[in-house]
């Protein structure tokens, strides 16, 4: 069966082309055909603005009928598209999402971040890890970052907070939200003997990339600060070219990591683990669910 996620976020979108195949026992296994990103940057008008401008529509629409074409190419069986923060925050998010389905036919549902949280967890990835620590699931996108807490395999806490890469570099996160979210975690954690992070996005997968780590071996906290303080000492363009990187990636790459390294300190983590897992990801899994419980 071959499934498909469009996560629309605040930086990018990406569509995610799966195919799942039963194996022994009759568990699925999930194999990536494809991952196309294209840097939208909603968040860079919706964030000033407060809506999506008629150019950045127009490459969402022309953005969606590639995607579209390779949905057909690629004889997709079923498709599942959510945008977040910045269509969430848009005055005419609703208006561009109709637009869409007139012209494409996919039907984009714009979700919560508490909505969000949960969906990036079902990629299940705290379940194969030992039950001896917390696992604290760190989701940082352009609009927001989504916080997801499991002790023993319990849900301990999920909670969106409306402090992401665009918004930083757009300066508009109060030290009140900072606050917030300090004492949010702080107290939420503070009985836990041993936390480890557990990082998604792209800016979290292009550190890993970068640290030349083993899959499946942790970053540490002191490393993302090295990485933080070697980034934020040089330029954008010398951050392009010393670690050849795209602008798109290179300006929100900074504020990305102070997150990370905020929430880790807070909920007293050492490490985090990057297992390469994203929204599209759990959009996909969830997908697959809902298929399987229609029959």
């Amino acid at each position: 069966m071959k499934l498909a996620a469009i996560d629309i976020g605040s930086n990018a979108a990406r569509l995610l082309i799966t195919d799942v195949r039963m194996i022994k026992k009759n568990k699925p296994e999930f194999i990536k055909s494809n991952l196309i990103r294209v840097p939208l940057r909603l968040g860079f008008d919706v964030f000033e603005t407060g809506e999506i401008s008629p150019d950045k529509t127009a490459h969402i629409l022309s953005t969606m009928k590639a995607y579209r074409h390779l949905l057909d190419a690629y004889e997709v069986q079923a498709v599942k598209a959510c945008a977040t923060s910045a269509m969430r925050d848009a005055r005419n998010g609703l208006q561009i999402i109709e637009q869409v389905a007139k012209e494409t036919g996919l039907q984009i549902e714009i979700i919560s971040g508490d909505r969000e949280a949960a969906l990036i967890y079902e990629s299940h990835v705290a379940e194969n890890l030992t039950q001896d620590a917390a696992y604290l699931y760190i989701d940082v996108g352009g609009g927001s970052t989504e916080l997801t807490c499991f002790v023993n395999g319990e849900m301990n806490f999920k909670r969106s907070f409306n402090i992401g890469t665009i918004r930083l570099l757009k300066q508009q996160v109060a030290e009140a939200q900072w606050e917030e979210m300090k004492t949010y975690i702080r107290s939420n954690t503070r009985n836990i003997k041993t936390t480890i992070g557990i990082g998604s996005g792209g800016n979290i997968n292009k550190i890993f990339s970068l640290s030349k780590r083993k899959e499946g071996r942790p970053l540490s906290l002191e490393l993302l600060r090295d990485y933080y303080k070697e980034f934020s000492s040089m330029t954008l363009t010398e951050r392009m070219s010393n670690y050849k990187l795209r602008e798109d990636r290179a300006d929100v790459i900074v504020p990305a990591l102070l997150i990370y390294i905020n929430v880790l300190k807070w909920a007293g983590a050492e490490e985090i683990l990057v297992p390469k897992i994203g929204l599209a990801d759990g959009l996909i899994q969830n997908l697959y669910e809902e298929i399987r419980e229609q029959g």
